[in-house]
Formats: structure tokens, C-alpha cells, sequence
């Protein structure tokens, strides 16, 4: 019934193995992918037919994990799977990157790869698997893919590449780093370092690199095996409409892109594609026309032409500046009244602002993973309304562009983010792109660091980020630093790098050819180095470190450490007395398993008030202490007085005067404050008080003859 075929090979210490024949028999193209114990279904489908009007490649990479894959059910009142967490968003897009640009030009089919977590080890994270299956079932499908890729994680630890270290090993690493690429290229790369070299950063690269070399050999291996028939696909041929456009507009698309606003640019191209248009596309007047479908492609294509040309050849770029320069840059820190930290940051025509907010142990993100669930004390959220780009559209909940580079700012700043010891608030970090032109999420990581350090946040050193881009044609190599969004459209690769004076904190990059040498990165990386530094100087024109103290309407946190059988006298029976503390002192109290006590407020008596109830539901007295009480019995023999929180001694009769007492009642009564002094315990833990050898009036004690008692 099965005509299952499988290729097996021991990498980096486990054993990956890949299958097909057995499961999703009809999708154009699966496998099974098992590394270690983590087991994904990777699929790939293309429909036979383009849809009419589609002008653009419908490719759709659908990373999901199921829940059962590590024994657990869903949380929630469905009970089941919903919509995409950020994980799977962020694992769609990472898959998607590498495997989109070896499609070949033209193939417009809609397809959809999906890649299933069926099973998960909590050792193996199942993104690269994912990736290397994916990779495998295209190249079995027949569909026109230019594959395989490989895919490998590096971590970084004393000097040594970890090739696909386990997600324990994650947690000791200096390194995150996922690349993929094909046999001879680079195709992408993600990561999250702790300010290493930009040397340390490329052999990285190229370790991993090198290590799933095996994976594109095994890939081949069981395409040779299990492969079905190559789809007939033949790019339709469009040299003759493409030289017809640049007779008629070439020249005109090339002065338009000598100016350098944005808007008139923009305004200039329309026009010039609108003349192109009412000239050569298929009308009722003209019906030997071009269809209009592929006139604008091929408009596209004399478009990315005479933009890549005039670089390679001129050495100068859209807005007049040359190879390596970046635009001209504005730091503002402490833009807005009421907000606990703001910054906009303003590079030519991309523009973020970014908004800091302080909160408690209860604001933390309960984040729901295979894994486990874990709290994050981070948070960065970016936004991308569309006023940014002078449009319009409609709006609902963040895409995965957003989340992505979110994830990509966030990255860039947990490196030098302080510990929970130093600094006990939860952050959260807003980025509004107000305006963009190119790399906003750099422009986040700017804006992000300035914000940080308005709202006194203690990070190590300031983060700055930059975007290089690429062209690369016959007649030449160019990289150009600080990329506007037309230089992204049309070039050949996005390449973002950030980090601090000392080392790069995060590097992602994206390519649309197929793959990039060493020497390319090797350049890229050299020259994202000097414009990282120059924007590094520029934000310290408007802070150049953190602030001293936080913003007078930020939450202050005081924290308390008590022993862990004093946690239920702060809490009491069913939350009632950490409940009276927060009503009464109106500040927030957050007690963790450990016996760490947060308090917060935003005034510094509502602290200070709740503190001093804390420790006195679990300090212990000290003996020769004087304390304030409250005479709660008198007895025959004497009186018992509350003098420590909820603590209770005797005052004997013998101690409450240096003169004979005939009963205590002669000299105080029930609901008396008096003061106190501990004497000590007896053998069987009752506390002992004297009254006789502290003044009543002022509290202090009285020195007798021969010292005091």
C-alpha cells in the first residue's frame, strides 16, 4: 500500500532522518522529518492553474504546532488549537525567506507549504527541521523549485560553534543563530548575539553553513529516490514589450529617480508607467496591446533595471548619496509629558516613535510554548500604521510583517536589557512608525534604545541598527548602507545589522538571488559597521546613557526578602490580608515562591507604608530592643502586651515598676499602649517584657545603677 522511501544520517550528535510515502500521499510533495525525537509534516501543493489578474508570486508558508506533539492540551475554553502565536508566525516567515527566491521568475501557480509539528522532544526546536523538510518536499513535488536549501542553528559558548545546540543549551549560549542557503550560498540569516564581533558573527555564518551541507546531500538523495515529474514550466518571454517600454519611458523612469523627495519621486514614476500604459496596453482602440498583467511587470522590471544601473555605473544612489553614506539623522529623547520614557528618532524619510512603559510582576506576558509556559519581563510591539506611507487601508490585528520585525527590534535590545535582580519592572516598548522610507525597524531599534534610557531603564550600552542592501549585476557589485524602501524593492538582498560600540547584538538577513558569497557579507558587515557607529553618535547628541531616575509617573518598586514560612502571614487565609495591605497602603504587593515581596506604587509613602506592615507580619524581635505595644490581657500575675506585629509577650508583675505592685490592674488596664523592652525567652519560647526599665513618656531606656537591666 506504502511506497515509503527514507534517507538517514547522523547530524551534530542525533540522528535526522527523512521520509516519504507514508503520510499526505496526495499533496504534491511531503515528508516526515525527524531530528532526534521532534517529528515534522512538511507539505508543498501548487495549483495547476494561475488565477487570472495575479501579478505577483502567491507562495504561503504555514508553520503550526499541535499542542499534543509535547503531551499537552490547549489552554483556553475551546480547548483547541487558535489563531497563530508569534512563535509560529515568526517560524512561517523564517522558512518562508530562504525557499521564496528559488522559485524562478515568473511562476505565478499559488502555493502553499505547510509544516506540521507532530512531535516534539523539548530538545530539538523544530524550526529547522521544519525548514529541511519543507526544503525536501519541494524539491519530491516537481515543482519548478531551485533547491534543495539546508538549515542549521549556531550557538556560541567560550570561544567554541555549537552546531544545533539543544534548548537547554540555548539557555547558556552567547549565540542564536539560524542560517540557511543552498549548496554554495547564503540564503538568510536570523539571529540573537550578546555584542559579539562582526568576525565571530561571519564564522558563524559560515559553520553553520558548512554543517548542513550533509542535509542538501541527503535532500538529493531521496529526491532521487521519490521524486515525481518536473512540472512543464517555461517563463514567457517579454524582450521585445521590455525594450518598446524603455524606448518610450527609460528615459523618463531615470529622471524621475534623480529626485530625491519621496512623494514627488513616486509622483513622477506613476507618471511616466501611466504614459507607458495608455500607449502600449490592450484597449478596445488598441486590441494587439499588451496585457495589462504583464505590462506591469515588465514595467517593474525596466524600473528595477534603470535604478540598479545607475548605481553600479554612477556610484550614486536615488536620493544623490554616495555607496556608504547615511541619511541625515534627528534624536529627540523625552517627547512625551505623561509617558514614563519617549523618543522619536527621525532618519530622512523613516521616522519611529517609541514609547516606554514601567509595570509590576502582574503586567509579565504569560507566554504559552511546547515547551512550557514562561514569563516575559520584555515586551516590544511595533506598529505600522498605514499614514506612514501615505495610504490607506484597513486595520485589525498586527500582521506577520509587524510581529516579524518587532521580533527583530526585540532581538536587537534583550542583549543589553537588565536582569530582574537589577531592575524588577516589566517593560513594555511601543514603536509607532510615523513615517517610512526604509529599514523602520532599525529605526525602531534607535528609537527603542533612546526610549529606554529616558525611562531610566539601566541597559548595558546604546543600540543602534542599520539596513544594507545590495545590487549585483553583470557590470558590477554595490552595497549600499541605510537603504531606502525602493533600494529594498529593487535590489537583491536586506541586510540588517545591530548592536553597540562593543559587538553586534542582532543580524537578519534576506536575499532575492540565489545566495551571496562570503566576500559579499564579509563587506556588508565591515561597512554596517562604520554606519552603525556614526548613528551610535548621533543618538548621543540626545542621551548618551540612562537617565538617573525613573520619570516621576513611573511605578517605584521596592522588593523584600522574607523567609518562605513567613509567606502565608503576608498573604493570610484565602489572600485576606494581602488584600487589606493593597486597599490600605493603595500600593500593588507581588510575593513570589521564593519569599521575594515586590511592592510598587507610584508614591513613595504608599511603599514605605506597605513595607512596614510586611516586616512586621515577619521580622522576628530583638532581644534588648524597645518596642511600642498594646496591653491585650492583664492577669494576675501580670499583663500581656502585643508589641511585634501579630506577637504577644508578658509583662511580669515584677517588671512593670521599680516599686512593689499589689496588683497589675493598679497600673495599666486592657487597650493601653505602653512601651516595652524584650528581655527574652524562657525554656518553653514565651517572651519575657519589662516595663520598669523603659521611660513611658519618651520611650527611652533608664539607666539604673550598676548599667543597665
Amino acid at each position: 500500500m506504502f511506497d515509503i522511501q527514507t534517507e538517514t544520517i547522523e547530524w551534530a550528535g542525533r540522528t535526522l532522518t527523512l521520509e516519504t510515502g507514508r503520510m499526505a500521499r496526495q499533496a504534491n510533495g511531503a515528508v516526515l522529518a525527524t531530528y532526534g525525537e521532534t517529528t515534522v509534516l512538511a507539505t508543498a501543493v501548487a495549483q495547476k492553474d494561475v488565477k487570472p489578474g495575479v501579478d505577483f508570486f502567491p507562495l504561503t508558508v504555514n508553520y503550526q504546532e499541535k499542542y499534543f506533539a509535547a503531551g499537552k492540551i490547549p489552554g483556553g475554553y475551546f480547548k483547541r488549537e487558535g489563531r497563530p502565536t508569534d512563535k509560529e508566525t515568526l517560524t512561517s516567515r523564517l522558512i518562508d525567506r530562504p525557499i521564496r527566491p528559488l522559485f524562478p521568475k515568473g511562476f505565478k501557480n499559488d502555493t502553499q507549504v505547510m509544516i506540521t509539528v507532530l512531535s516534539h522532544d523539548l530538545e530539538n526546536d523544530p524550526d529547522v527541521v521544519g525548514m529541511i523538510g519543507a526544503s525536501a518536499a519541494l524539491c519530491l513535488s516537481g515543482l519548478p523549485f531551485l533547491g534543495p536549501i539546508g538549515a542549521a542553528r549556531v550557538g556560541y559558548k567560550d570561544g567554541e560553534y555549537i552546531i544545533n545546540p539543544t534548548v537547554a543549551e540555548m539557555d547558556d549560549t552567547e549565540l542564536d543563530l539560524v542560517v540557511a542557503g543552498t549548496s554554495d550560498a547564503v540564503m538568510m540569516v536570523e539571529s540573537e548575539a550578546k555584542e559579539l564581533s562582526e568576525e565571530t558573527m561571519l564564522g558563524a555564518v559560515m559553520a553553520g553553513h558548512e554543517a548542513f551541507q550533509p542535509v542538501i546531500d541527503m535532500i538529493i538523495r531521496l529526491a532521487e529516490k521519490a521524486a515525481k515529474d518536473p512540472w512543464e514550466f517555461e517563463p514567457e518571454d517579454h524582450s521585445d514589450l521590455e525594450a518598446k517600454v524603455k524606448a518610450l519611458v527609460g528615459d523618463e523612469i531615470a529622471k524621475a529617480y534623480t529626485i530625491t523627495n519621496k512623494t514627488e519621486r513616486q509622483a513622477a514614476v506613476s507618471a511616466a508607467k501611466e504614459k507607458a500604459v495608455a500607449e502600449l496596453a490592450a484597449t478596445e482602440e488598441n486590441p494587439d496591446g499588451a496585457d495589462m498583467v504583464v505590462l506591469k511587470d515588465v514595467l517593474k522590471g525596466v524600473e528595477a533595471s534603470v535604478v540598479r544601473g545607475g548605481i553600479i555605473k554612477t556610484g550614486k544612489r536615488i536620493d544623490g548619496r554616495s555607496l556608504d553614506q547615511v541619511r541625515p539623522i534627528v534624536s529627540e529623547a523625552t517627547v512625551l509629558p505623561r509617558t514614563h520614557g519617549s523618543a522619536l528618532f527621525t532618519r530622512g524619510e523613516t521616522q519611529a516613535l517609541a514609547v516606554v512603559t514601567l509595570g509590576t510582576g502582574e503586567d509579565e506576558q504569560f507566554i504559552d510554548a511546547l515547551t512550557g509556559t514562561y514569563k516575559e519581563r520584555f515586551l516590544l510591539h511595533y506598529n505600522f500604521p498605514p499614514y506612514s506611507v501615505g495610504e490607506t487601508s484597513f486595520r485589525l490585528a498586527p500582521g506577520r510583517r509587524e510581529i516579524g520585525h518587532g521580533k527583530l527590534a526585540w532581538r536587537a535590545l534583550n542583549a543589553v536589557m537588565p536582569n530582574a535582580e537589577t531592575f524588577p519592572y516589566t517593560v513594555r516598548l511601543v514603536s509607532e512608525i510615523t513615517e517610512s522610507n526604509g529599514s523602520s525597524s532599525m529605526a525602531t531599534v534607535c528609537g527603542g534604545s533612546l526610549a529606554l534610557m529616558d525611562a531610566g531603564v539601566p541597559i548595558t550600552r546604546p543600540v543602534s541598527g542599520i539596513a544594507m542592501g545590495l545590487i549585483k549585476d553583470p557590470e558590477g557589485v554595490a552595497v549600499l548602507s541605510d537603504i531606502l524602501g525602493d533600494e529594498d524593492h529593487l535590489g537583491d538582498m536586506d541586510f540588517k545589522v545591530a548592536g553597540t560600540e562593543e559587538g553586534v547584538t542582532s543580524l537578519q538577513m534576506d536575499i532575492k538571488i540565489a545566495g551571496i558569497t562570503k566576500d559579499i557579507m564579509q563587506t556588508a558587515l565591515n561597512q554596517a559597521k562604520g554606519g552603525r557607529m556614526h548613528i551610535l553618535e548621533e543618538m548621543n547628541k540626545a542621551l548618551s546613557g540612562t537617565r538617573e531616575a525613573l520619570n516621576e509617573h513611573a511605578p517605584k518598586i521596592e522588593t523584600i526578602q522574607i523567609p518562605t514560612d513567613k509567606i502565608r502571614d503576608v498573604i493570610g487565609s484565602g489572600g485576606k490580608v494581602i488584600r487589606q495591605i493593597v486597599e490600605e497602603t493603595g500600593a500593588k504587593v507581588d510575593v513570589n515562591d521564593e519569599g521575594l515581596i515586590k511592592v510598587s506604587s507610584v508614591s513613595a509613602d504608599s511603599i514605605k507604608a506597605a513595607l512596614d506592615w510586611i516586616k512586621g507580619l515577619t521580622a522576628e524581635p530583638e532581644v534588648g530592643e524597645i518596642y511600642k505595644g498594646k496591653v491585650v490581657k492583664v492577669v494576675d500575675f501580670g499583663a500581656f502586651v502585643n508589641f511585634f506585629g501579630p506577637r504577644d509577650g508578658l509583662v511580669h508583675v515584677s517588671q512593670m515598676k521599680n516599686e512593689r505592685v499589689g496588683h497589675p490592674k493598679d497600673v495599666v488596664s486592657e487597650g493601653q499602649e505602653v512601651w516595652v523592652k524584650l528581655l527574652g525567652f524562657d525554656d518553653r519560647g514565651k517572651v519575657r517584657l519589662s516595663m520598669k526599665v523603659v521611660d513611658q513618656e519618651t520611650g527611652e531606656a533608664i539607666e539604673e545603677e550598676g548599667g543597665e537591666d
